[in-house]
C-alpha cells in the first residue's frame, strides 16, 4: 500500500519529539508500509536534505533504545521530504496538491500538528486545493477548541469538507498499551465483568500525575490549564473505558456509541456541586528531585498574576443503572510528588466478616498506566495463625494484604507498541476505533463547560507546594465519602 503522510508543523515540537520517533519505530518494526512518503510542511526554508539533517539531530534527544543507528536513519530518511508552505497562502496549497498528484498514493494522511487556531483555515484550504477526496484522512491534535462553542465551530468547518470517517481526532492516551489492556481486561475476559457494577464496587479513582512543571510550554499552558489539557480529553476517555457497556462488536462506531452514553450519563454540574466536588490548584515554589524549583507564576511565558489551574480534583458519578451511587474521583496536576498515572477500582468489603483483617482493608484492582504498565490485584490472605501466639482461639484467623502483580512490560517486552506508533499506523490503515467522534468530543466539552465558566469568575486557585500531592482540599473532598487517595492509605 502506498501512502503520503503530510505533517503540517513538520519542524515543530510535537513532530520531532513524538511523531517522527513513532514513525521511525514503526519503520524499524517493519509495520510501516514500505511504499510511503513523509512530507514535512512548515515555513522554514529547507531542502529535503536539510530537513533530514534537522530530524536526525533531533533524534539525539530520543531515549537510547529508540535512537536509530546511522545506517537505520539513512534508510528511514529516504522516506522524508520537505515542502516550504505559508499556511495562509492558497498558492502554497496548490504546490502541495501538485506534489501529491505527481505520485498519486493510495492513501493521503494530513496530520495537523499546528496551533489549534489554524485547524479551520488549513482544512478549508485543503478542500479549496481539491485535496479532500475519498482517499484523504485528516488527523486533528488536541485541544480541539477551548470551549464547547469553539469545538463546535471547528467540527462544523471540518464536516463541511470531509466525511466523519475521514476525520481522526487523536487522543494519544487511547493508544497506550495499558489503556488497550483495560478494554481487553473488561471485554476479553469473563472474570471482572459480572462484578463491574455498583453492587460490588465502592469507588473508582483516576490519577494522572506529572512531576514536571510546564517546562517551555508556559505561554500555551497559561491559556489552557489542567482542565482543558488533561480532564476534558484524557481523563474522560478513561472514564468512558471504565464505565461503558460492552459494545455489540469491535467496530469503531459500536465502541464510540457506548462511550457517548457514558459521557451523557455523567452527573451535570451545579453551583453547589462545583463548590463541594471541584478543586483547582496552582503550584508554588517547592522541591522536586531534591532541588528547589520555582512556582508556576515564575515560569517563562506565564502571567505573573495568572489564575490558570495546574491541578484539578473532581468527584462525579455515572448516573445510570450500572453505576448509580458509585463515586468517581479524577485527579491530575503538574509538579506533583511523582509521575504516576493509575486507575484504582476499590471493591466493597465482604458483607459479613468471619476473619480479622486490618482496618479498612478490602479488595482493590490497580491499573497502572505510567511509568509502570500492568495490573495489580490486591487481596487478603491468611497470615500466621495468631491464635497460637496469643491463646485467643475465639478471635479467628488474622488476614493480611497480598497482591498479584502483572507487569506488561516484562511479559510482552519488545512486542509493545507505543501510543503514537499505534495511532499513526491506524490512521494509515483507516481504523477509527481509537479515535474520538465529534459527538463524543462535544459531549465532553459540554460536561466541563460549567467548571470553565465558574472558574473564570472565581478567585485564584488554591496554592500547593511543588513536589506535593496538591491542595489539602483534594484530600478533604474524597475523605468526606470515607475514602482516601492511594498515597494516603
Amino acid at each position: 500500500m502506498s501512502f503520503d503522510l503530510v505533517l503540517f508543523g513538520g519542524t515543530g515540537d510535537l513532530a520531532w519529539r513524538k511523531l517522527m520517533p513513532a514513525l521511525f519505530q514503526a519503520f524499524r518494526h517493519g509495520s510501516l508500509p514500505e511504499d510511503g512518503r513523509i512530507i514535512g510542511v512548515a515555513r522554514d526554508d529547507l531542502s529535503d536534505d536539510a530537513y533530514r539533517e534537522l530530524i536526525q539531530s533531533r533524534f539525539a534527544a530520543v531515549e537510547g533504545a529508540k535512537r536509530p543507528s546511522a545506517e537505520e536513519f539513512k534508510k528511514f530518511a529516504s522516506m522524508l521530504h520537505y515542502l516550504r508552505m505559508d499556511l495562509s497562502k492558497p498558492d502554497d496549497y496548490a504546490k502541495l496538491a501538485e506534489l501529491l498528484q505527481r505520485r498519486d498514493a493510495s492513501t493521503v494522511v494530513m496530520y495537523l500538528a499546528t496551533a489549534p487556531g489554524l485547524f479551520t483555515q488549513v482544512v478549508e484550504q485543503i478542500a479549496e486545493a481539491g485535496l479532500n477526496g475519498p482517499k484523504t484522512r485528516v488527523v486533528l491534535e488536541k485541544p480541539l477548541g477551548h470551549d464547547l462553542a469553539s469545538n463546535r465551530a471547528i467540527n462544523k468547518a471540518v464536516c463541511k469538507v470531509l466525511a466523519e470517517h475521514q476525520v481522526f481526532r487523536i487522543d494519544h492516551y487511547l493508544g497506550k498499551p495499558s489503556v488497550q489492556n483495560l478494554f481487553a481486561m473488561r471485554f476479553g475476559n469473563a472474570l471482572f465483568e459480572p462484578i463491574w457494577r455498583r453492587e460490588h464496587i465502592a469507588s473508582i479513582e483516576i490519577t494522572i500525575a506529572e512531576d514536571l512543571g510546564v517546562e517551555k510550554r508556559g505561554a500555551f499552558y497559561d491559556q489552557t490549564g489542567a482542565l482543558r489539557d488533561m480532564v476534558q480529553n484524557h481523563a474522560l476517555q478513561l472514564v468512558c473505558a471504565l464505565g461503558m457497556e460492552p459494545p455489540i462488536n469491535a467496530h469503531a462506531d459500536a465502541i464510540r456509541d457506548e462511550k457517548l452514553k457514558v459521557l451523557r450519563a455523567l452527573k451535570p454540574w451545579t453551583a453547589e456541586s462545583i463548590g463541594l466536588h471541584a478543586i483547582r490548584g496552582q503550584y508554588a515554589a517547592g522541591t522536586a528531585y531534591g532541588e528547589r524549583v520555582q512556582g508556576y507564576r515564575d515560569e517563562p511565558g506565564v502571567d505573573p498574576n495568572s489564575r490558570t489551574e495546574t491541578f484539578v480534583a473532581l468527584r462525579t458519578e455515572i448516573a445510570n443503572w450500572r453505576w448509580a451511587g458509585v463515586p468517581l474521583y479524577i485527579r491530575t496536576g503538574k509538579r506533583l510528588a511523582s509521575r504516576d498515572a493509575r486507575i484504582e477500582v476499590n471493591f466493597k468489603p465482604t458483607p459479613h466478616a468471619i476473619f480479622r483483617a486490618p482496618t479498612g482493608a478490602a479488595n482493590k484492582l490497580v491499573i497502572n498506566l505510567q511509568p509502570k504498565d500492568g495490573l495489580e490485584l490486591h487481596m487478603l490472605a491468611q497470615a500466621q495463625d495468631s491464635r497460637q501466639r496469643n491463646g485467643n482461639r475465639r478471635a479467628g484467623p488474622q488476614l493480611a494484604p497480598v497482591q498479584l502483580d502483572l507487569d506488561f512490560d516484562k511479559r510482552f517486552g519488545s512486542e509493545r507498541v507505543g501510543a503514537y506508533e499505534r495511532l499513526l499506523l491506524d490512521v494509515i490503515d483507516g481504523r477509527l476505533n481509537l479515535f474520538v467522534r465529534s459527538d463524543e468530543q462535544e459531549e465532553a466539552w459540554r460536561w466541563v463547560e460549567p467548571l470553565i465558566d465558574s472558574w473564570a469568575s472565581d478567585g485564584a486557585p488554591r496554592s500547593y507546594a511543588a513536589g506535593t500531592w496538591g491542595p489539602s482540599a483534594s484530600s478533604a473532598m474524597i475523605a468526606r465519602d470515607g475514602f482516601s487517595w492511594s498515597e494516603e492509605q
